[in-house]
């Protein structure tokens, strides 16, 4: 079969002990990503499978009108929600996701609310360039975590809070709510009182509808001028263009995100702010996690060419 897996940006799939199971198949890996629907259509126009990196690459309708050979999409990760799941349907293109792990990501959200809060980042580039000791970090034991979206990442993020005797404070949808209780973890009166209190506050919501540029300029404007905002989840839960507002104007009076509206960003005004901790959508980038994501999407491609029983996202 003609496999296209696309957005391979480290080059390193062919790397993985995954990778083996593709053998005896033709394989064709790409490196950068491509937006224009020409481009794309052309890369894309002799693949019977798409192999997906999460949401780098999106499968409109449009795009999917001029893959006549396209037969099925292999998802790594567990949601779908950048392909056009009717348009598959209408196509008759099978589409399979995974599962992924929340440890790779709550990992590196801890990395950068220690990065922020004790400004790592500037102080190495201090010291590499003969400057000694120039800023005045922030300790975590007593101070106020706040977890917005208390899931399977927020819940592990909750811990490592906890193990650095942090006050935790969740706020969240109904379920989230009644999880954090269940756990003893103290549950904001609403998502106002969260904002006010955090100290540290990190967003662990899914995106939809409903959660869409739920962090608004107003909220951000409650936050505590020595608070830090972390998102590892993604850019557009805050409102466009309020946390470049918010950090110029000092309420939070740090950021730490991985994600953003736009990726890949090269460059960006955001990315100008003295007060913003920044990486390039790192939270599932690791191996131990790419090995997950890969074997599941090679083995559910597998199970599908043996016409063995399959998860079809568009039946």
């Amino acid at each position: 079969m003609k496999i296209v897996i696309a957005d391979d940006y480290q080059d390193c799939v062919r790397d993985l002990d995954a990778f083996k199971q593709l053998e005896g198949h033709d394989v064709s890996i790409y490196h950068d990503t491509l937006t224009d629907l020409d481009a794309l259509s052309k890369r894309f126009q002799d693949a019977e499978a798409l192999v997906l990196i999460r949401e780098r690459t999106p499968i409109t309708a449009a795009l999917l009108e001029r893959l006549p050979n396209l037969k099925v999409i292999s998802q790594t990760g567990g949601g779908a929600a950048h392909v056009d799941i009717a348009a598959c349907r209408r196509h008759g293109i099978t589409v399979m996701a995974g599962t992924g792990s929340p440890y790779a990501a709550a990992e590196l959200t801890w990395g950068l609310v220690l990065a922020a809060m004790r400004h790592i980042p500037a102080e190495v580039e201090n010291l590499k360039a003969g400057r000694w000791q120039r800023t005045l970090g922030t300790g975590l034991k007593g101070r106020t975590l706040g977890i917005f979206g208390y899931g399977k990442i927020g819940s592990l993020v909750a811990r490592y809070g906890q193990a650095f005797e942090m006050k935790v404070l969740v706020w969240g949808r109904e379920g989230t709510r009644q999880r954090a209780a269940e756990a003893g973890i103290e549950v904001a009166k609403n998502q106002t009182d969260l904002f006010q209190r955090a100290d540290v506050l990190s967003l662990h919501l899914r995106l939809n509808d409903d959660t869409r540029a739920i962090v608004s300029a107003e909220s951000l404007a409650q936050m505590k001028p020595t608070s830090l905002l972390v998102n590892t989840s993604r850019a557009q839960l805050v409102a466009p263009g309020a946390l470049e507002k918010a950090l110029k104007a000092g309420r939070p009076g740090q950021a730490a995100i991985d994600v953003f509206d736009t990726e890949p960003l090269l460059a960006d005004s955001l990315l100008e702010q003295p007060n913003l901790v920044a990486t390039p959508h790192l939270g599932y980038v690791e191996k131990d996690s790419y090995e997950l994501y890969f074997g599941d999407a090679f083995s559910n491609l597998l199970a599908y060419i043996a016409d063995q029983p399959i998860n079809n996202l568009a039946r």
